[in-house]
């Protein structure tokens, strides 16, 4: 009888990082295209710094999401579910 494999699914860190990453920068993304104002464009010197900021934090998530994904966390088989 073959054993077959649990994962931590959604109880995955990488996973909970990659959402928490996630909607932070798409908050960021929504105020760098919609409520940038030339006061904070002079001080990050013309840099839309939101949007940038918000663009690599969407990435990230990707990239937290993915690699959960590729390698998932293998649940040991000795492990003993008390539900």
């Amino acid at each position: 009888m073959a054993s077959q494999q649990r994962t931590a699914g959604a109880f995955d860190i990488r996973i909970i990082i990659a959402v928490l990453i996630g909607v932070y920068g798409i908050v960021l993304v929504v105020l760098g295209l919609f409520a940038s104002t030339e006061e904070e464009l002079a001080k990050t010197g013309g840099m839309n710094i939101n949007l940038w900021a918000g663009v690599g934090m969407v990435l990230a998530a990707i990239a937290f999401a993915v690699w959960a994904k590729l390698k998932p966390t293998v649940v040991p088989a000795d492990f003993e579910d008390d539900g």
